[in-house]
């Protein structure tokens, strides 16, 4: 079974997505980290190049082992969450080529286990087909707040206004994104996390998914008689 979570940076996605696979006991897939790790490799590298960068994620290994991002054979989980990664991680998912990649690779990890996974574009671009569907979002200012958060609980100077803008411009480049723009899918059930704590959120996530399961399980049964 895949549950696919999508929704804007900032609203939960990757905590959450994680704590309902542990509850599941699915695997967890982190899509956003793929594209921060080849952004990542882009900046090493000094690349800016739609099609340099393209080339350079046919390259690359890409492991989300125990979940954790290993970036040719090397741990980079925690610098793929630096400020500059960040920035430049457009780099990686504006470049149709290299979304492409990933999403083949989304597909391999996801094709023989039950799969939580979260990002943009899970329930309408890389697993349509998923029984089941979430759209997790918050307001704008909740949003920014948790950022905030994150990035000075990791001594990381920046305010909140600084926090907001460069939201707003993410939101702007995934709406406007020509593959994977973030869309909530017709089938997709909408979460708001707003006043809720994260226990709360997962809670209503997992019983959507219980709902799911037991349709789906009820749909397979052979007609009676």
């Amino acid at each position: 079974m895949i549950v696919a979570i999508d929704g804007p940076a900032g609203a939960g996605k990757s905590s959450i997505a994680r704590r309902l696979a542990e509850r599941l006991g699915y695997q967890f897939l982190d899509t956003g980290a793929m594209y921060r790790a080849v952004a990542l490799a882009a900046l090493r590298q000094g690349l800016g190049d739609a099609d340099a960068i393209a080339r350079l994620a046919g390259e690359l290994s890409i492991d989300m082992r125990h979940e954790r991002t290993i970036l040719n054979g090397e741990d980079v989980s925690t610098a793929i969450r630096r400020p500059e990664v960040s920035a430049a991680v457009y780099l990686a998912a504006d470049n149709v080529a290299v979304r492409q990649r990933l999403v083949d690779l989304q597909r391999q990890i996801a094709g023989s286990r039950d799969t939580v996974t979260e990002g943009r574009d899970q329930g309408t671009v890389a697993f349509p087909q998923a029984e089941c569907k979430i759209f997790l979002t918050a307001s704008p200012e909740e949003r920014a707040r948790r950022r905030l958060s994150e990035l000075v609980a990791r001594g990381e100077p920046i305010t909140l206004e600084q926090v907001l803008s460069q939201q707003a411009e993410r939101d702007r480049r995934d709406a406007a994104r020509p593959v994977g723009a973030l869309i909530k899918a017709p089938d997709a059930v909408e979460v708001w996390t707003d006043d809720l704590t994260p226990e709360e959120v997962v809670d209503r996530l997992e019983q959507i998914v219980r709902e799911r399961m037991a349709q789906s399980l009820a749909g397979s049964k052979p007609a009676p008689g």
